[in-house]
């Protein structure tokens, strides 16, 4: 279930001692699922971190993207000093960070001085609700098939173009094109085997529609580890395309094609591996083949149990009053289109793409494949908020809705939140995200949708330019 790369304490020792490792990634991920953290050097981290903890500041969950302080969060803010928090490595993360020279990599939960968690920690939120799961009897797999959008220019160029202009690494539609990808291939072989040397299993890589778009697919795994995954591979790709004079964009929407989808499958097993959503599967069905892995298409009969009705029912019936969690920016809003593989309407169907929610597989493989984030997601958040609703619906006994048959862009089902406005009233308003997720959870996450919205609402676009400047 993991790639090469996963190091014991040990083993990150005899490295040190041997000079094979000089540096520690010591890292946390922020609301907007960035790494964040110090890098340490090795012989301070063996000595000094590895048993203990680091230190950083509290304002690290109380900025917005442009890392400005502002006001509105209860933990963080001038009025309370802006102190620290504690950063305990969980030493199960620990991994070689193989796409750079002589490092290692530890992932850290964050507590306060005294020792309790911060709540509002993207991790802990996830941690708690597989906490909860487990508490059912359940653990909680999944996979996050993550887009992105490659271009020749660096960085640097492209932000001193104000990002316009920027040249595509392709110029034409290369989804699943082998002679279109091979364009690319160079930076994407770099990003798969880098991870799969930093831990992560690699499954393969494709080409997508829009221009330059391309996917890699990693094996699922755990929740925790599946988002933990996620963020080391974004910020890796993003290093080694800077490394290469290119660049990666996550964003949603970038242009008004397609845009870069996060797809996240999701399935249950008992505590002891037991299938738990299928009851044609049986408790030795361990080794999953391709067409048992999220991000494969099966065939055959499912055989769905009454658990992964009311787990799909529950994930349904809270995907509008959660959708800030699986669309948090003002960009994410934007990919919501009819006819671009992207939902609009809350639904679910079997192997149907324009639905929301679109289920797969059978036996050990059955699953649900929730299409509604985009790449540009938090993936604690996006997991716990489809394990929030999936144990609401369980526990509840909610009744599974028939299938959606056809295309759903032109149904009358529920529609998606259509902006962040909207998704953060739904969310502000949503017992069931107070009750799961807590009332600190609930409002810290509510201010940065809010900070957001302010930034966004104060800012003059180029659209507003193009069609103004001359002729209103």
């Amino acid at each position: 279930m993991s790639g090469p790369g996963w190091m014991s304490t040990q083993e990150l020792r005899e490295a040190v001692a041997a000079g094979e490792i000089d540096t520690v990634l010591v890292v946390f991920t922020d609301m907007q699922g960035r790494l964040q953290g110090k890098r340490v050097h090795s012989a301070f981290f063996v000595d000094e971190v590895l048993e203990g903890v680091t230190e950083g500041c509290n304002y690290l969950l109380a900025v917005d993207v442009e890392m400005n302080t502002v006001d509105g969060y209860a933990m963080s803010s001038w009025a309370r000093g802006y102190g620290d928090f504690v950063f305990r490595p969980d030493l199960a993360t620990l991994r070689r960070a193989a796409w750079l020279p002589a490092t290692a990599m530890v992932q850290c939960d964050l507590e306060w001085m005294d020792g309790s968690p911060v709540l509002a920690s993207p991790r802990q939120i996830l941690a708690a609700q597989v906490g909860r799961a487990a508490g059912l009897g359940f653990q909680v797999l999944a996979g996050t098939e993550l887009e992105f959008m490659v271009f020749a220019d660096s960085y640097e160029s492209a932000w001193d173009a104000g990002y316009r202009g920027l040249e595509p690494a392709n110029r034409y539609n290369v989804d699943y094109s082998i002679l279109g990808t091979g364009r690319v291939e160079p930076l994407l072989r770099a990003i798969r085997n880098a991870m799969y040397g930093s831990g992560l299993v690699v499954e393969s890589a494709k080409g997508e529609c829009n221009l330059g778009q391309h996917e890699i697919a990693f094996k699922y795994a755990d929740a925790l580890r599946t988002a933990d995954n996620h963020v080391v591979y974004k910020t890796a790709a993003k290093e080694l395309a800077a490394s290469a004079g290119q660049s990666i964009t996550f964003m949603a929407k970038f242009n008004e094609r397609e845009g870069s989808s996060c797809h996240v499958h999701m399935s249950l097993r008992g505590l002891d591996g037991r299938i738990v959503f299928d009851s044609a599967g049986t408790s030795a069905d361990h080794d999953r083949s391709d067409h048992d892995r999220p991000g494969h298409a099966s065939t055959g009969a499912a055989a769905p149990t009454p658990v992964f009705e009311h787990f799909v029912a529950g994930v349904l019936a809270t995907m509008r009053e959660f959708t800030l969690l699986y669309a948090p920016n003002i960009n994410s809003y934007k990919r919501f289109q009819p006819g671009t593989f992207a939902p609009t309407v809350v639904a679910w169907g079997r192997d149907n793409r324009t639905c929301a929610v679109r289920v797969v597989g059978h036996g050990p493989g059955l699953r649900l494949e929730n299409r509604l984030p985009g790449a540009d997601v938090n993936p604690y958040l996006t997991l716990a908020a489809m394990i929030a609703g999936g144990l609401h619906g369980i526990e509840a006994e909610l009744p599974l809705e028939p299938e959606f048959v056809g295309n759903a862009y032109t149904s009358d089902k529920p529609r998606v939140p259509s902006t962040l406005r909207e998704a953060a009233e739904l969310f502000e308003h949503s017992q069931l995200a107070r009750s799961a997720f807590g009332e600190e959870m609930v409002e810290h996450y509510l201010n940065n949708a809010r900070v957001e919205l302010a930034a966004f609402e104060a800012a003059v676009t180029d659209w507003e330019r193009v069609r103004g400047f001359e002729r209103l």
